[in-house]
């Protein structure tokens, strides 16, 4: 049985260590072991491998200079560590063992992992990282005064959309964080579903569909925080031209 809040494994003082935090220092020594691996076999002449990844990241950064266009130094670094964080977390949970291998309490078992973006806490904290970040670069390549230029005014009308820029401002957190939560979480429970009655074969499809949905929510939490940073990254006067042509 799944539940909605991560499971305790053990107590640091007063720091409850719960699976999700386990899963997510796996994840973080997943991607620290590719950094290092890739960073040690770097050559001049690239082998599959490295053209593969050199391909990947010259994609992304295209991608998002199309989007982000002079600002795209300032937000690539964002947007790719939010992809492949969530990507990993999001592919971590299809680890075998992850969410099977544990010991039981009360008659129930409690994983010692637990994919990470499957707790509401890890993807409600990623949004508010996705927000802060947001704002603070804004405020670093506009400048304050154009900054809160875009929320208030002494025009009625302007000031009313400014605070109804500053509501969608939240919704984008709750929006960000329910997504990412609701696709994992939701494939977790089809996986343990389906796993529990079809031992073999059977669930195949459904890992490849999660594969495919981890990546396509990688996808859209990362390229939505690209886009909210280019957006806030450009004065507020400028961009409605832009909108209005």
């Amino acid at each position: 049985m799944v539940t909605f809040s991560s499971e305790s494994i053990f107590h640091l003082g007063f720091f409850n260590v719960t699976n999700t935090i386990l899963n997510t220092l796996l994840v973080d020594a997943i991607i620290l072991g590719l950094v290092f691996f890739i960073a040690k076999n770097l050559s001049k002449i690239p082998n599959l491998f490295q053209s593969g990844v050199e391909l990947t990241v010259e994609w992304f950064y295209n991608l998002t200079e199309t989007i982000a266009e002079e600002n795209t130094k300032k937000i690539f670094p964002f947007f790719m560590t939010f992809f492949l964080f969530i990507l990993v977390a999001n592919w971590s949970g299809l680890i075998p063992g992850v969410g099977s291998i544990g010991f039981f309490e009360e008659g129930k078992l409690v994983p010692l992992f637990r994919g990470t973006t499957s707790d509401f806490n890890t993807t409600l904290a990623l949004a508010l990282i996705s927000a802060l970040a947001t704002h603070t670069m804004s405020i670093g390549t506009i400048g304050i005064k154009s900054y809160l230029s875009r929320y208030f005014s002494l025009n009625p009308i302007n000031l009313f959309i400014g605070l109804l820029e500053i509501i969608s401002e939240f919704t984008k957190v709750i929006s960000l964080s329910f997504r990412l939560f609701g696709n994992i979480f939701a494939g977790e429970i089809v996986l343990i579903t389906v796993s529990g009655i079809f031992a073999f074969l059977f669930p195949i499809p459904f890992l490849l569909l999660e594969i495919i949905v981890g990546l396509v929510q990688a996808l859209v939490f990362s390229m939505l925080t690209m886009v909210f940073m280019a957006v806030l990254s450009t004065p507020h006067g400028e961009h409605a031209k832009e909108v209005s042509h």
